[in-house]
């Protein structure tokens, strides 16, 4: 008997707001801190990094924020995407859960991250903003970004992480194609890029780092703003846009709704996009449980410690109460770069904190095993951020196989693998390193937390 596998929803069906999870956080957000003066940050204290809009959207505790009419007709090139159930793995595990997967890599840069993206490149145009910086990982967020400045028309310079820098080259021929500038970092285009330099000369970089260069380049100049991919409440506001449409995506399957939704975390875009409606819904009284899943070379939500920090190396954004590692640091080069960062979003760290979801580290030697059985079920070669997601949406399959309980397993595939050729092929002969931070590399970068008054 014929079974679907793919469930759209109509252009006209495409949300028109995105939902923000602040509006029904049980407890509010913790507050923060100005890195400088380390009072209570004041919304005026961003308009150096960000658009006023993006600001707004920051503190806002407006349940849903209308999405531009341009916005929405660049989000129509690719969507509403499409919603999947993974019959072929299913068969494959001998499962009765039924898996569904939410494909954000058909879109030209091939991730989730131009939902952020496009509405920055816009709110910062509409400002009068012609130039911008930004950090990125494996290159997802670079290359979504330098996408977005050209069709709204900006300049765009990428401080990506030197280790993907050199395990994904192509990523920075994308990024130029659409006219932005990468740059590798540490780069001695900045002050704190050539003070690591100096010290360590061939130094991995980290997110954290990154940041830290494309801040000191926005500070500098008067007609550039900094843009960031994730942690941040207004990243996670557009993201929402990925939970939004699986939720009536899944009532076109014929399904009452997700028992389990799982997404990877790094910084917290992709798990937030696919999980804050969720979370509504858990709020509201329903039984789900909501899982992230993160490296165990950077496992900043099972190791870390929840309290205030820095985003970057150098100190200059403002200070945070997260999930942290330690600003000062330095990941192992997994390949899943994506996810190398030393904290977590705060909405994502207070929604653990208060036990609203779970957290899960994972070796990326087991990631690209699920990565494998994915690619040979579904056909779909996913990025190695996503194979962490992969690999729970795999053992939970299999924990309902056990019990006999016929789960709906939701995950977030925010994009594919073509540019991660080479891991995929140091995982297949053998060669693919097995990275754990230890709780003792753990104390040690915590040691340089800044101090508030909570």
């Amino acid at each position: 008997m014929f079974k679907q596998t793919k469930f759209d929803l109509p252009q006209s069906k495409l949300p028109t707001a995105w939902y923000n999870i602040q509006a029904d956080l049980p407890v509010p957000l913790p507050p923060q801190y100005n890195p400088v003066t380390k009072e209570l940050l004041a919304p005026a204290d961003l308009e150096p990094l960000f658009a006023r809009k993006l600001i707004e959207q920051e503190v806002s505790k407006e349940r849903y924020i209308d999405i531009p009419g341009e916005v929405l007709d660049k989000y129509k090139l690719w969507r509403p995407t499409t919603l999947h159930r993974a019959l072929a793995l299913e068969e494959y595990l001998g499962t009765p859960a039924r898996i569904y997967y939410k494909y954000e890599g058909m879109n030209a840069a091939g991730s989730h991250k131009p939902n952020s993206a496009i509405p920055q490149v816009y709110y910062n145009k509409k400002e009068g903003i012609s130039r911008l910086t930004t950090e990125t990982g494996a290159g997802q967020w670079g290359s979504s970004l330098a996408m977005a400045c050209a069709f709204f028309g900006l300049e765009c310079k990428v401080y990506m992480v030197a280790a993907s820098y050199k395990q994904k080259p192509h990523r920075k021929t994308m990024m130029e194609t659409w006219g932005a500038q990468c740059v590798s970092s540490p780069s001695q285009d900045t002050q704190i890029g050539r003070n690591i330099l100096a010290t360590d000369p061939d130094c991995g970089g980290s997110l954290g780092l990154a940041i830290s260069e494309a801040l000191e380049d926005a500070l500098n100049r008067n007609d550039t703003h900094y843009t960031l991919g994730s942690v941040l409440n207004h990243v996670i506001l557009h993201q929402s846009i990925i939970g939004l449409e699986s939720m009536e995506q899944l009532k076109i399957a014929g399904e009452e709704g997700a028992d389990i939704v799982i997404g990877c975390a790094g910084g917290g875009s992709n798990l937030g996009g696919i999980c804050v409606p969720y979370v509504k819904q858990k709020l509201e009284g329903r039984n789900i449980r909501i899982i992230a899943v993160e490296p165990a070379a950077a496992p900043s939500l099972t190791k870390g410690k929840y309290t205030y920090d820095y985003g970057d190396v150098a100190g200059l954004t403002p200070i945070m109460k997260m999930y942290t590692l330690g600003h000062t640091f330095m990941p192992a080069p997994v390949h899943a770069g994506g996810l190398r960062f030393h904290g977590m979003a705060p909405i994502i760290s207070h929604l653990r904190h208060l036990d609203l979801i779970e957290a899960l580290a994972v070796n990326q030697n087991n990631t690209f095993k699920a990565g494998v059985i994915f690619a040979g079920t579904e056909g779909i070669i996913s990025a190695p951020e996503s194979m962490h997601a992969i690999h729970a949406a795999i053992e939970e399959a299999n924990k309902c196989k056990e019990s006999k309980e016929e789960k709906v397993i939701l995950f977030n595939l925010s994009g594919h693998g073509h540019f991660d050729m080479s891991a995929y092929q140091q995982y297949l002969n053998g060669s693919l390193e097995k990275y754990e931070y230890s709780c003792d590399e753990v104390e040690k970068s915590l040691q340089e937390l800044p101090l508030v008054k909570e």
